[in-house]
């Protein structure tokens, strides 16, 4: 690696660290049997947000960047929620994988004394998997992306659907805790809200659940009991369609029964792209929550 430099991320990285995950994820897509084959410009006009914002937020972001070109090799970055900490992102380059590049990033971005829970959503790549198992964590269920075309809300429900707004945040905030043994913090919550429809779900006036959705995806989506997912997703879906979207897609655990066995009845599909939990401990009632999408963070 004597041609390799590590340094940290700036705002000025955010592209070009987005170059390297595109790169990475398409090169993974064919060599699993699922290729991807996006539109780089397209996907970063929709994925921009989300990019600054993990800069923003990060604990700690690291690049490993050719010492003669300057070309950004790699990347990883991570964010910490209270306790929680999580491997956000981790992407080499083709042809620069496998050369110890992957191994320094990861202890620069993951260090193994961060985090009273030490998390990561990891792709199927055996490498890497192998690298997250030294480095302490588990996996502990596959997540699937369940896709299909929206539809209409239907049967009524007796929850009380209330537009989310800052001043929920700390309801937001409490659920959170209560499902995810986690939240999110004061300033991501903020974000969500800004970014994308939010909403607090409500019986005899104590907030049960939540959910989030817009044009660029879904999630995060939580109840306190796991029955309440059905009538959270009816609605989450509605306003998919109402926003003009042809088709939603929600990252949902395995353990998930509820929401799989209801998405798979609306005849959503599952797309062959799994990805993992991976944690330091066993955290969270991950049948009763449906994380962010795209899948780089819970």
């Amino acid at each position: 690696m004597t041609d390799v430099d590590f340094r940290r991320g700036t705002a000025d990285d955010d592209r070009p660290c987005f170059d390297v995950f595109v790169e990475a994820a398409v090169d993974l897509s064919r060599r699993i049997g699922a290729p991807w084959d996006p539109d780089p410009a397209d996907l970063w006009t929709r994925m921009e947000p989300l990019y600054r914002r993990l800069g923003d937020e990060a604990a700690e972001w690291w690049l490993a960047q050719g010492d003669g070109d300057g070309q950004v090799i790699g990347y990883a970055r991570s964010v910490a929620r209270g306790g929680l900490f999580e491997l956000s992102e981790f992407f080499v380059r083709p042809g620069r994988q496998s050369a110890g590049v992957g191994r320094r990033l990861l202890e620069l971005a993951f260090p193994s004394d961060r985090g009273e829970v030490r998390a990561i959503i990891a792709t199927p790549d055996l490498r890497a998997l192998s690298r997250y198992y030294r480095a302490g964590t588990v996996v502990r269920f596959p997540f699937v992306s369940l896709n299909g075309a929206p539809a209409a809300a239907g049967d009524a429900t007796d929850l009380e659907i209330v537009r989310a707004s800052t001043d929920d945040i700390g309801t937001l905030a409490e659920l959170e805790r209560a499902i995810l043994e986690f939240d999110r913090g004061p300033d991501e919550l903020a974000w969500l809200i800004e970014q994308r429809e939010g909403y607090l779900y409500r019986r005899h006036g104590q907030a049960v659940g939540f959910g989030f959705i817009g044009l660029s995806g879904s999630g995060p989506i939580a109840a306190l009991d796991s029955a309440d997912q059905v009538p959270i997703l009816r609605h989450v879906e509605a306003r998919a369609m109402a926003l003009g979207r042809a088709e939603v897609s929600f990252e949902v655990p395995m353990v998930n029964e509820v929401a799989m066995r209801h998405l798979l009845g609306r005849r959503f599909r599952m797309d062959p792209f799994m990805t993992f939990l991976l944690s330091s401990r066993p955290f969270g009632q991950f049948d009763r929550f449906i994380p962010f999408s795209p899948p780089f963070i819970l």
